[in-house]
């Protein structure tokens, strides 16, 4: 499949194919720039998965190459997090994906802001591509999300008319991502010796999706509840059946 894209400032026509990558492709594999990163993507997969989001055919992963053939030459970017709902096969061990080859076209894709931002987010939407121009003008993702760690901020941009808008959160300062049926936010508190801003689910409903030690804690918390309620009317917990 091949599409062509014009970039506004010149009349040159970028000509995108979608094509496996060649087993001997250099994928960039540079460390992530600080501890902070692999917390903050596991986090929000590990919400995911307790609730039971994640199906097999979906792609959640983080890091991860996305590949296209702009003007025929191979192009990967690696964003921080990345949710695709649907892929054609079902593998172990991906070294990479193609949209529309591969699958669907990823839905969400994320950058965590770090020391090198130049790197990570790049903000120039023109040719060549940065991540902004990768994402909005050749893979035409739905939702870009640059978040920043350290002071908490989150830019929610949508493609709209080819483009992406920023867009406001809502009154309770989260956004709604429809094609994931859940609103996206921001948190402040510690998880694995990490204490800062992080990126939280929450359903339809508004209710928070928990991580499994919160989930552990807030069990507890309810038989707790339910031994002292049993001990104010006089049963012994001890002596019920099991």
């Amino acid at each position: 499949m091949t599409a062509q894209i014009s970039e506004t400032k010149s009349a040159t026509k970028l000509v995108i194919t979608w094509e496996a990558l060649p087993k001997d492709f250099h994928l960039e594999d540079d460390p992530v720039e600080n501890t902070g990163q692999p917390l903050l993507a596991g986090a929000l997969r590990e919400s995911l998965e307790i609730i039971g989001f994640i199906q097999p055919q979906m792609l959640v992963a983080s890091n991860f190459g996305l590949c296209a053939t702009l003007n025929g030459q191979f192009i990967a970017k690696a964003p921080d997090w990345v949710y695709i709902a649907r892929v054609n096969q079902i593998l172990a061990n991906r070294r990479s994906y193609t949209p529309t080859l591969e699958g669907d076209v990823p839905a969400v894709v994320m950058e965590f802001l770090s020391d090198m931002e130049d790197r990570e987010y790049s903000v120039k939407p023109t040719y060549p591509p940065g991540k902004w121009f990768f994402y909005e003008q050749i893979l035409q993702v739905p939702i870009y999300i640059i978040f920043e760690p350290d002071g908490g901020l989150l830019e929610f941009y949508q493609l709209e008319n080819g483009r992406y808008q920023l867009k406001q959160p809502d009154e309770n300062g989260r956004h709604w991502i429809k094609e994931m049926e859940l609103f996206l936010g921001t948190w402040q508190g510690t998880k694995e010796a990490r204490t800062g801003y992080w990126l939280r689910w929450w359903d339809e409903a508004g209710n928070l999706l928990l991580w499994a030690v919160e989930q552990i804690e807030q069990e507890r918390q309810q038989k707790e509840r339910i031994i002292a309620y049993l001990q104010s009317q006089g049963i012994d917990p001890d002596n019920l059946p099991n």
